[in-house]
């Protein structure tokens, strides 16, 4: 299943990395790890900001995904399952049985 892994970065926490010269490979190196079928970089609420998504079979995947971002910048973070528009589709009896029971 796609999820969406939002990643928060503390300013400090972020900014000691980059001061270290750890923030760029340490970021490399959990991508690495998770391989993301796509990762975007930007801001939140002043903060540095992650917006990966991946395939996840098992919940038991989760430690594995969250650990390496809360351990090394003491990061929050939000998992979200999300659909392509193909999933949308195969959706759709879903969507008109909820409509014409709770309409």
């Amino acid at each position: 299943m796609r999820f969406l892994l939002k990643v928060n970065i503390p300013v400090e926490a972020g900014n000691t990395a980059a001061k270290a010269g750890k923030l760029g490979t340490t970021i490399q190196s959990i991508l690495s790890d998770l391989k993301p079928e796509a990762a975007y970089f930007t801001d939140e609420n002043g903060q540095r900001t992650g917006l990966l998504f991946f395939d996840m079979q098992d919940a038991s995947q989760i430690p594995a995904i969250a650990e390496p971002w809360f351990i090394a910048f003491n990061a929050s973070i939000e998992l979200h399952p999300v659909m392509v528009p193909d999933d949308l589709l195969k959706a759709g009896g879903a969507i008109e049985a909820a409509v014409n029971k709770y309409r």
